[in-house]
């Protein structure tokens, strides 16, 4: 995988192949960066973190920090190997917790911007909806969502675009002020 855009522009990293992870297309990864603008200083929680590509994209591109979780032990391990060879230990912290459970008991934990990109597998619907509680008022939530699906609405978060990408749709929500 590579680093589309910022300071690691070009550099690249491993992928976990053969695991659950379904690594986001890079037009699409590009997309949401684009779609964001300037985020120097921004803080994000990139759930279902996978590869970790949208994290060390996002800190690239001069966010703050991330808190990137992921379940899979194999995905955890690939990223966490990427983000020490990027240099990226001081920025991104990977964490391997199942996001439902974490997000239950971390619900004072707030972020500018969460991503989250579910497998589309196995999408709860319920575990959507309570990351929610991580957007810092204003702030940012991105979805990645399978195409043939209805954009979803969420409480507390005004859908303000979406755009289909193949066989997914990117959602993004605005946390009510």
């Amino acid at each position: 995988m590579r680093v589309i855009a910022g300071r690691l522009g070009g550099r690249t990293f491993e992928d976990p192949r053969g695991h659950r992870t379904h690594p986001m297309s890079e037009k699409a990864r590009g997309a949401i960066f684009n779609a964001l603008g300037d985020i120097d200083g921004l803080t994000f929680l990139d759930a279902y973190a996978g590869t970790g590509a949208l994290a060390i994209e996002a800190i690239s591109r001069g966010a703050k920090s991330v808190l990137a979780i992921d379940v899979d032990i194999e995905a955890v391990k690939t990223m966490s190997a990427s983000v020490k060879s990027l240099d990226l230990r001081e920025n991104i912290t990977v964490l391997r917790k199942n996001i439902s459970g974490w997000s239950r008991n971390n619900q004072h934990k707030k972020f500018d911007v969460v991503l989250a990109d579910p497998p589309y597998d196995d999408i709860r619907p319920d575990v959507i909806e309570r990351l929610g509680v991580h957007v810092q008022p204003g702030g940012i939530m991105v979805l990645s969502w399978p195409g043939n699906e209805p954009v979803r609405e969420l409480s507390e978060l005004e859908t303000i675009s979406h755009k289909s990408y193949g066989d997914a749709q990117l959602v993004f929500y605005r946390k009510f002020q």
